[in-house]
C-alpha cells in the first residue's frame, strides 16, 4: 500500500469523523453545548423558465426582471434570459429586433435593486430560459405580461417565470367548447425529458393515451393542446404533469373565446388546508375548483378572509371532494365589493387537496378571466415585478393570526427612489394595502414582501387595465422566493477518533 493510498484513507477517516459529529453527537448524548443554529445564506445560482407568451399576431409582451438586494450575496455574477430555441425572442431596451437567429440574451439585468425590461410583439416569441448567479441569484424574479387586443383570450395575461420541477397540479383547466387550453412544457437541460399529462374530470380519470411518454427535447418548449389529448369536453379539469425522466417548467395557458383568459400557474402541493389569496373586490363571478389526489374523499370548510375577519359564504359552508374527481362550485360575487381571500380547512379528517379559483370581472361581452391557484405562504420573502403607478393591487392575508409585514417598492426601471412601508394584517383578514410607489418613479418597479413577525402571511398581486371597456386583469400569487438556503453549522472534533 503506497503513501498516497494511506493519506487518502486517513483523510477519509477524518472527514467521516467530522460528519459523524455533525450528524449524531447531540448535546444530550455528549454533554456538549448546544450546536449553533443553521445559517441562512443567499443561493448562488437560480434558473427560471418563461413559456412562449402567445400565438396571437396582436400580442404585446413585456418581460421584467428583478433581483432584490440581499445581504451577503457578494459582488459578482450575472443574469440573462435567452430563447429556449436559440432565437432572439424579444427586443430589449437598446437591443436588437425580435425574430433574429441569435445567441444574444433577450434581457440582461445590470444590477440588483433595479428592474430590467424587454419587449416583444406578435405570435413568434419563443419560450425563454434564464440563469442567474452570484449577487443576481437570490430572489431573482421575472414577470411575463402580455396584452392581447382581440380574439380568443383577449385581455391581460401574466405569469411568473418559474424553476424546473418534476410534478405540477393545475386545477381549473378545461376542454369545453370555447376554451383553448395549452400545457406549456419547457426543458432547460442538455438531455430530453419524458413527461406524462393526466386529466381528471368530474367523473374521475380521463383516458388519454396521447398524454403518456411525451418527449420534450433539450433546451426546447412544447405547447400541448389539451383538447388533442381527449375527446371529452369538460368545463373543469385538473391537469397533473409528472416527469418520468429529467425535469421541466410547466404552466397552463387558458384562453376563452368570449371571456378572455390568463395563465394558470401550478397550485401549491396537495395539503389538508389551502389558501387562495387576493380575489379582486369587484369580481362578478368566482368559481372554486378542487381535487383530492389520494384515495380518500375530502370535506372542506369554506371561509372568506374579508377586511373584517373570517366569513362563511352563505350557501357554501362546505365542499365535498370525491377522491380522484374534480369538483367545482360557483361562489358568485362572493367578495361583495371588498377585498377577500379563500381559506379552505378540513371539517374533520385532514385529506390533501389541490385547488384554484377562476375569477371573472365584468359582465356580458366585457368579461375578463384570471386564475388564483392555492399558494404557499410568503415565508422569508417574495417579489412581484412589473408594477406601475396605476393598476397595481397587493393583497395580504393572515388567516391564522395577526402578522406584521414590510413591503418595499424598488427603484423604477428608468428612475426612482425605493420606498418601504410596514403593515399590520389582523388575524383572519385580507387587506388590499396602499402599496408604496417609488419617489420620482419612471418605468416599472418591483414590490418585495417580507414578513416581520406574527402568523404566516399569504399574498398576491393584481395588475389591471381597462382596454376597450373590458376590465382586463391578471393575478400572480407570491410564495417564498427561495432566495436563501439553510446551511448547517458543523464543528471539527477529532477527539471522536479516540472514543
Amino acid at each position: 500500500m503506497n503513501r498516497t493510498t494511506l493519506s487518502l484513507i486517513a483523510g477519509t477517516a477524518a472527514l467521516a469523523a467530522v460528519t459523524a459529529f455533525a450528524a449524531i453527537d447531540s448535546p444530550s448524548a455528549s454533554g456538549a453545548a448546544a450546536p449553533r443554529a443553521a445559517a441562512r445564506l443567499p443561493v448562488e445560482r437560480t434558473s427560471l423558465l418563461c413559456p412562449a407568451p402567445s400565438t396571437s399576431d396582436v400580442a404585446d409582451t413585456a418581460y421584467t426582471s428583478f433581483t432584490p438586494v440581499t445581504e451577503g450575496a457578494g459582488s459578482g455574477g450575472t443574469a440573462r434570459l435567452q430563447a429556449a430555441d436559440g432565437t432572439d425572442g424579444g427586443r430589449s431596451k437598446g437591443g436588437k429586433g425580435a425574430g433574429k437567429k441569435s445567441d444574444e440574451p433577450v434581457l440582461t439585468p445590470k444590477a440588483p435593486g433595479t428592474p430590467a425590461t424587454a419587449e416583444t410583439s406578435g405570435a413568434d416569441a419563443p419560450a425563454l430560459v434564464g440563469t442567474a448567479d452570484g449577487r443576481f441569484a437570490s430572489g431573482w424574479t421575472v414577470q411575463e405580461t402580455t396584452e392581447v387586443a382581440v380574439g380568443s383570450g383577449r385581455g391581460l395575461l401574466g405569469v411568473n417565470c418559474t424553476g424546473a420541477d418534476t410534478e405540477f397540479w393545475f386545477p381549473g383547466a378545461g376542454t369545453a367548447a370555447g376554451r383553448t387550453d395549452y400545457v406549456h412544457l419547457t426543458n432547460p437541460d442538455d438531455s430530453a425529458a419524458v413527461v406524462d399529462i393526466e386529466l381528471y374530470g368530474k367523473d374521475g380519470a380521463i383516458k388519454s393515451p396521447l398524454g403518456e411518454n411525451l418527449t420534450v427535447k433539450p433546451h426546447a418548449s412544447e405547447p400541448i393542446l389539451l383538447s388533442t389529448l381527449t375527446d371529452e369536453r369538460q368545463t373543469d379539469l385538473t391537469v397533473h404533469v409528472s416527469v418520468r425522466s429529467g425535469r421541466v417548467g410547466a404552466a397552463v395557458q387558458a384562453l376563452d373565446d368570449k371571456a378572455g383568459g390568463d395563465w394558470l400557474a401550478a397550485a401549491t402541493d396537495p395539503a389538508g388546508s389551502q389558501v387562495l389569496p387576493g380575489i379582486p373586490k369587484d369580481a362578478t363571478d368566482v368559481r372554486l375548483i378542487a381535487f383530492a389526489p389520494g384515495d380518500d374523499d375530502a370535506d372542506l370548510k369554506i371561509r372568506l378572509a374579508s377586511p373584517s375577519g373570517l366569513i362563511t359564504p352563505a350557501g357554501h359552508e362546505t365542499l365535498h371532494v370525491k377522491a380522484g374527481m374534480t369538483t367545482a362550485v360557483d361562489l358568485g360575487d362572493v367578495t361583495r365589493g371588498e377585498a377577500g381571500s379563500l381559506f379552505l380547512t378540513p371539517t374533520d379528517q385532514s385529506v390533501p387537496v389541490v385547488a384554484a379559483l377562476q375569477v371573472v370581472r365584468g359582465k356580458g361581452d366585457k368579461k375578463e378571466t384570471a386564475f388564483i391557484p392555492a399558494t404557499a405562504a410568503v415565508g422569508t420573502r417574495a417579489t412581484a415585478a412589473d408594477n406601475s403607478a396605476k393598476g397595481t393591487t397587493l393583497a395580504l392575508t393572515a388567516p391564522t393570526g395577526t402578522a406584521t409585514v414590510k413591503v418595499t417598492a424598488s427603484a423604477g426601471s428608468e428612475g426612482g427612489t425605493p420606498v418601504t412601508k410596514t403593515y399590520t394584517i389582523k388575524s383572519g383578514t385580507t387587506q388590499n394595502v396602499d402599496v408604496p410607489i417609488p419617489a420620482g418613479l419612471k418605468g416599472t418597479y418591483a414590490l418585495t414582501v417580507e414578513p416581520v413577525s406574527g402568523a404566516p402571511v399569504y399574498a398576491s398581486r393584481t395588475l389591471a387595465a381597462t382596454e376597450g371597456g373590458v376590465p382586463a386583469f391578471t393575478v400572480q400569487t407570491l410564495p417564498d422566493d427561495r432566495g436563501t438556503v439553510s446551511v448547517p453549522t458543523t464543528e471539527q472534533d477529532l477527539s471522536i477518533l479516540q472514543k
